[in-house]
Parts: structure tokens; sequence; C-alpha cells
């Protein structure tokens, strides 16, 4: 596993002890704006995950692309599809 992905493992593995957490606080019928935050908190993981998993994407998949002309097109459609996604 490349660096990138394990950090988005890390990241993740985090992410899903904070939304334990937050399911918790929500059985407990803890304050809303605290249950926010924590939700904020876990979307920021999450982003962090994708961004690690992107650029894991970009400099291996991307790359072999480079090499290997036939690929280039369909590297750079999913990319540009995921970018669509993202700006939403």
């Amino acid at each position: 596993m490349n660096e990138e992905r394990c950090q988005a493992l890390r990241l993740l593995k985090t992410a899903r002890g904070q939304l334990d957490g937050i399911i918790k606080m929500i059985e407990e019928e803890r304050y809303c704006i605290d249950i926010s935050n924590q939700i904020l908190a876990s979307n920021a993981l999450l982003k962090k995950a994708n961004l690690h998993i992107l650029t894991g994407h970009l400099e291996s998949c991307v790359r072999h692309a480079l090499d290997h002309e036939e690929q280039v097109d369909e590297k750079l459609q999913e990319v540009e599809t995921l970018l669509a996604k993202l700006m939403k």
C-alpha cells in the first residue's frame, strides 16, 4: 500500500471513531451545536482522506497512463468527472 493510501486509511479510521462518537452524542441527546461541530470535523477528515486518494491516483494511475498513450484520454475524463462532482 502506498503512502497516500496509508494516510487516507488512518484518516478514515479516525473519522469512523468520530462517527461512532457522534451517534452516541445523538443517542444521549447532547447539545446540537456540539454534535454539528463533530460532524464538521468528520467531514474535514473525509475531505483530507479523499485528497490523499486523489493525489495517489494522479501520482500513480495518471502518471502510468502518460506512458501508455491509449489510456490518457480515459484517465483525464475520470479526473474531469470527479472534479465536476467536487464542484457541486
